[in-house]
């Protein structure tokens, strides 16, 4: 029998971003950019990109708890983005670049808790966190265009410039926990 799969929410900048890294992490077995944490049903890109909405990009990674544990993948988000600007990643500004962890349960507040002590205390930035960690109440799926967009446009500038160093990051530092590489 396989094992339960379970999922994390979790916004770090442009979905672009945050799926094409963690895409490719053993264990994580499917990654869907959305939208969460705001006040409309069903928005679109553009309502989102618009800042009226109050969501922020966000993914939802379903994950085998027996190869990578909740805890490892928010261990991988806290050195993935900046945690420490408010509403922004990069050049990407506004609320629906914050950082956030939206979680499921009781279990997954109290280690996203502790997880980010453990960052503070690591001192793995100048500044102060600012990462919200708040319940998950809906999670919308973006635009199909928005589903793996890296692995389906490598080539276009954002994801030359944005995407492949944060990638070539991942492979640096934690070659480890990613899956074994594929031609692409």
């Amino acid at each position: 029998m396989p094992n339960q799969l379970e999922t994390a929410t979790l916004a770090a900048g442009c979905f672009w971003c945050v799926e094409a890294v963690f895409s490719r992490v053993k264990g994580v077995e499917k990654v869907v950019s959305g939208y969460t944490g705001g006040r409309v049903t069903n928005p679109t890109y553009q309502e989102v990109c618009s800042g009226a909405t109050g969501h922020a990009e966000a993914v939802q990674i379903s994950f085998d708890p027996e190869t990578i544990s909740f805890a490892e993948l928010l261990d991988l988000f806290w050195k993935i983005h900046d945690p420490t600007t408010l509403n922004r990643q990069g050049a990407d500004v506004g609320t629906q670049y914050r950082s956030a962890v939206f979680f499921h349960n009781s279990s997954q507040r109290e280690t996203a808790e502790n997880s980010l002590r453990q960052a503070e205390n690591a001192r793995l930035w100048a500044d102060p966190i600012v990462t919200e960690i708040v319940p998950l109440e809906a999670f919308y799926p973006a635009e199909n265009y928005h589903q793996d967009y890296y692995q389906l446009n490598p080539l276009q500038p954002y994801c030359r410039f944005v995407i492949d160093p944060k990638i070539r990051k991942m492979q640096k530092n934690f070659s480890d926990k990613l899956k074994a590489p594929c031609a692409e």
